[in-house]
């Protein structure tokens, strides 16, 4: 990590500790391409009333409203704590180049911020899932991939 990263993740950690006492959690990011920074996130989740609003997702949501595209791939997520899988998997479907964290995923569990179990739910096979997941409608699964595929102008992701 070079000086300038440790400036971009100082500034994710710096976010974190103001979102506490602006109501947040304690959870802070950074989106930056090329040394720039293109968006920046909070823990919003209680003061929005939004479950997904985790820091990493607001600012990965605010650097593809910046740039005009779901397409961040160069980018680099600066987050003041290991993404959980949530985040983790915003970062991949935004093609998020790199991710560089502080705190650990053990540190947040320390804290009352523990993932374990979300990691062991997607690791398990369907049936032996905590949240019963259902298939249904096998027949008419496949029309909204037909549609797709026939769209002339889809824009792929």
């Amino acid at each position: 990590m070079d000086d300038q990263e440790g400036v971009l993740l100082r500034r994710a950690i710096r976010l974190a500790c103001e979102n506490v006492s602006a109501g947040g959690g304690p959870f802070g990011a950074v989106v930056a391409k090329r040394g720039r920074v293109l968006a920046e996130g909070a823990n919003r989740v209680v003061p929005d009333a939004d479950p997904t609003a985790h820091a990493e997702v607001v600012a990965i949501r605010a650097a593809a409203r910046a740039l005009g595209t779901h397409d961040l791939s160069g980018a680099v997520l600066y987050a003041s704590c290991e993404p959980c899988p949530m985040c983790l998997a915003a970062a991949w479907w935004a093609r998020i180049g790199r991710i560089v964290f502080a705190a650990t995923r053990a540190d947040a569990a320390a804290a009352g911020f523990d993932d374990a179990a979300i990691y062991e739910e997607v690791a398990a096979p369907l049936s032996a899932r905590r949240l019963p997941i259902v298939q249904a409608l096998p027949e008419a699964a496949a029309e909204p991939f037909r549609l797709w595929a026939q769209k002339a102008d889809r824009v792929p992701y």
